[in-house]
């Protein structure tokens, strides 16, 4: 009998090892669910040797397991509440939920509106009927709506301000997500969190309409020749996930923009799962005279710069490099003022040539043969 004890003592001993791993690495779900293995056991060695005289000490330590499982399950009832799909708690405890979610839930958002994004019409008309219609008259779409939109094109030229944009026309909530704060480095974490996340949207998205912004989305969702197999199982878990929300008969105001500089590198499975495919290009001309106009009524500006020539030689340049290029012509007065040593008096106006110059420096961030990518991929995969 007492081999058949041993044994018992050692299966006790190795589910409370496992559960000090999983707590030291904050994994209190399985932690607790070892810590509970564990007091079974001991439970078990009680039933079976009552005579014992180590009986007293078993059930102190039974006990204290249990105690230490409780403790752990209360610490994460949230991610238990999340992960396990119970609406009723994630209902009942939405402020809990948006704590836990915290790294994800953009709280103070960007304070753009569509009126203040210069240029991109097509873009911003494709967002009005994909997200901003529906939400406010959800009865005017019988078929349904698109519920992911891609958004592709160079740096710099406006892809997560009209996202942040959207969220602020619908008034809705405005969650991030990227490689940098998705993946993790424990076994199976990655893939909870998405789950996690899209199951926060499901329980609040029936009542207030969800953006769920995926930046750099071909890092997450690019298929590259070296990766590890949580890159592969987080590719999955959001294709799940994308299948889910485009289910027929849900009601719910939950859309997933994904941002992209390489959208060749997208995973060819996720395309057809973004309805709507919007190319956010380098400003046009009248685009980039508005811009100039925009940056340059914070600043006193000589009478000889003329913001049409301008608009003319900044062909290719994106709408941050324009903001740059004001910033640089500004900055050339303000060192001008620090050498003088003249620091009561106020910059000299900015003048045009004070632009030619920064201009014959700073060439444009965008390359035309990645503009020529971009054309490529909008023939074949482009869809407004």
């Amino acid at each position: 009998m007492s081999g058949g004890r041993e044994y018992l003592e050692a299966l006790a001993k190795k589910y409370v090892n496992e559960a000090m791993i999983n707590e030291r690495i904050g994994n209190k779900i399985d932690a607790a669910k070892n810590y509970r293995k564990a007091a079974e056991i001991l439970f078990k060695i009680l039933s079976n040797y009552r005579s014992d005289p180590m009986i007293s000490i078993y059930k102190s330590v039974a006990e204290g397991y249990v105690k230490k499982a409780k403790e752990l399950e209360e610490e994460s009832k949230i991610s238990i509440s999340i992960l396990g799909g119970d609406s009723k708690v994630v209902q009942g405890d939405s402020e809990n939920i948006e704590k836990a979610l915290q790294d994800f839930i953009v709280v103070e958002k960007p304070s753009v509106r569509f009126e203040d994004i210069i240029g991109l019409d097509e873009a911003k008309q494709a967002i009005l009927d994909s997200i901003i219609y529906p939400t406010k008259r959800p009865d005017l779409f019988p078929l349904g709506w698109p519920r992911g939109i891609l958004i592709y094109g160079p740096p710099g030229c406006g892809k997560t301000m009209i996202a942040a944009a959207a969220a602020n026309e619908i008034e809705g909530i405005f969650m991030q997500i990227d490689a940098a704060n998705i993946m993790s480095k424990w076994l199976g974490e990655a893939e909870k969190k998405v789950a996690a996340i899209f199951n926060y949207a499901r329980n609040v998205g029936s009542s207030k309409p969800v953006i769920i912004f995926i930046d750099e989305a071909d890092a997450l969702l690019g298929v590259y020749e070296s990766e590890i197999g949580g890159e592969a199982r987080v590719r999955n878990q959001l294709l799940k996930e994308l299948d889910g929300l485009n289910e027929k008969g849900k009601k719910h105001f939950i859309y997933v923009i994904a941002a992209t500089n390489k959208p060749w590198k997208l995973d060819v499975g996720f395309l057809r799962r973004f309805q709507k495919r919007i190319y956010i290009p380098p400003p046009n001309r009248e685009a980039r005279k508005s811009l100039f106009e925009y940056y340059l009524r914070f600043l006193k500006v000589a009478e000889d710069v003329n913001i049409d020539l301008l608009a003319e030689k900044t062909e290719g340049y994106s709408a941050s490099d324009i903001r740059d290029i004001v910033l640089e012509g500004y900055l050339r007065t303000v060192r001008e003022l620090f050498k003088s040593n003249a620091l009561s008096d106020n910059p000299r106006p900015v003048t045009m040539s004070d632009f030619i110059e920064v201009l014959s420096k700073r060439k444009p961030t965008i390359p035309n043969s990645m503009i020529k990518l971009y054309d490529e991929w909008s023939k074949n995969f482009g869809s407004f």
